[in-house]
């Protein structure tokens, strides 16, 4: 178990080292990119939890539960429950 460890701690010490490595520019780039790939995950969840939602509802859904996370950072959101 140790290795399976050791190697998750190189992998993300190489992710460290090539992100610093980065420029400004590169950054917001990948920060986009990261953007788009977790909003495409979350529309694949909602479809699945949404069989019969169509894009339009998909897209507020996930529109509704972005407002909703910005909300809980900045510590406005309450529950309905």
């Amino acid at each position: 178990m140790d290795d399976i460890k050791q190697l998750a701690d190189d992998i993300f010490r190489e992710k460290v080292l090539r992100a610093r490595a980065m420029d400004p520019e590169e950054k917001l780039s990948a920060g986009a990119r990261l953007f788009q790939f977790a909003s495409d995950i979350t529309r694949a969840g909602i479809r699945y939890q949404h069989p019969a939602a169509d894009e339009t509802e998909v897209e507020r859904i996930l529109c509704e539960r972005l407002e909703r996370a910005r909300q809980m950072e900045v510590g406005q959101w309450k529950s309905k429950t």
